[in-house]
């Protein structure tokens, strides 16, 4: 099986994200060697942040409870990182999560932007803003479309009231048209409502009655070719 195996040709093209799902699936199959697919999960995470789950992986594979040192300085690195930006996002976080300071918006998103631009230097510009939803999305999908009610999740995370047009940087109409596609894509049965800027998206589940139908036509598909090749036989052993 391994030799039909694709992984090698189109994990390159793929997000690591993406990546570690075709890994986890190749060692429940037990298609290579155990140690290798770890290996290749350690290679995977080198780049990453993700430095205790290649610490846990690395003494899963080796053994031991001892880490190769480039990890330890790593992981340094990435806490290091992390206690930055933590530092950093403080005082705007401190004032998202204040009722009383939240008063302080206004429905007017250009003063509110202007605000928080003027009081918290390290709040992003609506460039970077832009970018980041975008990376949100990209990152969201793998996310929702692999949890249930997901679909609505993201739906309502990108959808929750008419500013998803200013979310995307397109035109109301533009966003819409961005929303049925991701609808008809995803082969799901939804409604869109323009008015209230709400999708409703529900899976395609087959009922019990629906299926005894398919399956009643596929196998009265198959006896019909069935018994065209019976007669076809029939008659070229009758001319013979």
């Amino acid at each position: 099986m391994a030799n039909y195996d694709l992984t090698q040709q189109t994990a390159p093209n793929l997000d690591r994200h993406l990546v570690f799902p075709l890994l986890e699936f190749l060692q429940e199959r037990s298609l290579y060697p155990d140690g290798q697919i770890l290996k290749a999960k350690i290679q995977l995470l080198n780049k990453t942040n993700m430095v205790d789950y290649a610490m846990d992986i690395h003494k899963s594979l080796y053994k031991t409870e001892d880490v190769p040192q480039d990890m330890i300085d790593r992981r340094a690195e990435v806490v290091a990182r992390l206690k930055s930006l933590e530092e950093s996002a403080a005082p705007l976080i401190q004032f998202l999560q204040d009722p009383e300071s939240l008063k302080e918006f206004r429905a007017d998103k250009q003063y509110n932007l202007h605000m928080l631009l003027e009081n918290y230097k390290n709040f992003q510009s609506p460039l970077n803003q832009l970018q980041s939803r975008i990376w949100l999305m990209h990152w969201s999908l793998f996310i929702f479309f692999n949890h249930e009610g997901g679909r609505n999740g993201i739906i309502d995370l990108f959808l929750y009231d008419r500013t998803l047009a200013e979310k995307l940087n397109m035109t109301y109409d533009e966003a819409e048209r961005w929303i049925v596609n991701l609808v008809r894509n995803s082969k799901l049965d939804a409604k869109i409502d323009s008015k209230s800027g709400t999708v409703v998206m529900e899976p395609n589940h087959v009922n019990v009655y629906e299926q005894i139908i398919e399956n009643t036509k596929a196998l009265s598909l198959r006896t019909y070719k069935y018994a065209n090749l019976v007669l076809e036989s029939a008659q070229v052993q009758t001319a013979v």
